[in-house]
């Protein structure tokens, strides 16, 4: 090689695995249908048709970014309980080393924990059975080693307590706040050991009542009902204009009567959620004399809101969307929302940095959210007030 060869550039010793961590990066942090082949490719630094080589088109990525996270929280899980084979059935350390590999595996790869949850719905059924099957075995060991030396946790419990467990460690991805690594590890532990602390059994019933918020009026009201059902069962990308008509009894030109775009009707949709929160908030600190009374009012509240109906599901789950198109107004609604429960504990623990508090309160809010978005024992009556009391635990409440 002479002074006037041009470089040679080296093609990474696995492209593979590169371009299935840069995918599962960027499906997270945008959403699937907002990330392209050329995205991925411009992230790796190669050409669209370097991906082709690999993986036939951009569901074939998804595919392996879920497996590869799959695989991640399986070998975490060998790691943790291997280690703890030797330790007697009553020593904490048994609980404390899967608490331990659950964090790191947070902090490290996120994506491992949420990214299927969030795009399970552009996998094959073949896919997500796989997805399924594997990680609620992981859950099942989880579960397991929790009920050690518990005999007041049953089952069912123990599994609701492990699916919290997955939404705190994955948590990180849903929010900007960083914080030190080290910091943000012992922040995770003592959310997932709060977490998992907590009785469900001894949840008592939430009673939801009447929606906070305005009264619904008329056809506006019945076509933003008809399409919350529709984007929370189908997702928004794959329900037309045609079939939201059909719901109500109309055309579908006749939907464009009331608002401009489905994009419209999605924004409405997070403006009607977002005003039943701020009415709930709003009763929750008329109602409270203590900051602490506040806050557990709020997550009753919260719960409310995200249970009775799939708006509030269907506006969080459709933030791209919304990021994509003039929403300002509400997201700026939402973020002084989640301001509102910070500040909350900040005033509670005065010496806990602002930052901690905030990866406090997307810990809480995801162990509700994540319960609906993967349809868990929704039906059951119980279920409000033991997701109520899950985000207590995780509050410090």
């Amino acid at each position: 090689m002479t002074a006037t060869d041009p470089p040679v550039t080296r093609r990474p010793a696995d492209r593979k695995s590169q371009l299935v961590a840069l995918a599962a990066q960027l499906f997270g942090e945008r959403g699937y249908s907002h990330v392209s082949v050329a995205d991925i490719a411009k992230a790796a630094g190669v050409t669209g048709p370097s991906v082709y080589r690999h993986f036939a088109d951009k569901q074939a990525l998804l595919a392996a970014a879920v497996l590869a996270g799959v695989d991640d929280l399986e070998a975490c899980t060998d790691r943790a309980l291997d280690r703890a084979d030797g330790l007697a059935p009553e020593d904490p350390a048994r609980l404390d080393g899967l608490v331990d590999s659950i964090c790191t595996m947070g902090i490290r790869r996120p994506d491992a924990a949420v990214l299927w949850r969030w795009n399970g719905a552009f996998l094959s059924d073949d896919q997500n059975r796989e997805v399924a099957t594997r990680t609620t075995a992981v859950l099942a060991r989880w579960a397991r080693a929790l009920q050690v030396g518990r005999a007041d946790l049953d089952d069912r419990g123990a599994r609701q307590l492990a699916w919290a467990a997955l939404s705190i460690a994955g948590s990180t991805s849903m929010h900007a706040t960083r914080i030190p690594a080290a910091r943000a590890h012992a922040r995770l532990r003592l959310l997932i050991t709060r977490v998992v602390s907590v009785r469900t059994a001894d949840a008592p019933l939430l009673e939801t009542g009447a929606l906070p918020g305005p009264e619904p009026m008329g056809r506006r009201d019945e076509i933003l009902d008809a399409s919350s059902d529709l984007f929370e069962r189908r997702g928004f990308g794959n329900v037309g204009v045609d079939e939201i008509g059909e719901a109500v009894g109309i055309t579908g030109p006749s939907v464009y009567r009331h608002f401009s775009s489905k994009v419209a009707i999605l924004t409405s949709i997070g403006q009607r959620s977002a005003a039943r929160l701020e009415a709930g908030a709003m009763a929750a600190h008329a109602a409270s004399r203590t900051p602490h009374e506040f806050l557990s009012r709020l997550a009753d509240s919260y719960v409310t809101v995200l249970t009775a109906t799939p708006d509030l599901a269907v506006a969080f789950h459709n933030g791209t969307v919304l990021r994509d198109v003039d929403a300002r107004d509400l997201l700026a609604a939402q973020r002084q929302y989640v301001r509102r429960w910070i500040e909350l504990v900040c005033e509670i623990d005065p010496g806990l940095p602002r930052a901690e508090a905030a990866v406090t309160v997307h810990a809480a809010l995801s162990i509700a959210n994540d319960a609906m978005r993967m349809r868990r024992g929704r039906d059951r009556p119980e279920l409000p007030g033991q997701l109520a009391l899950m985000m207590k635990g995780v509050l410090g409440l």
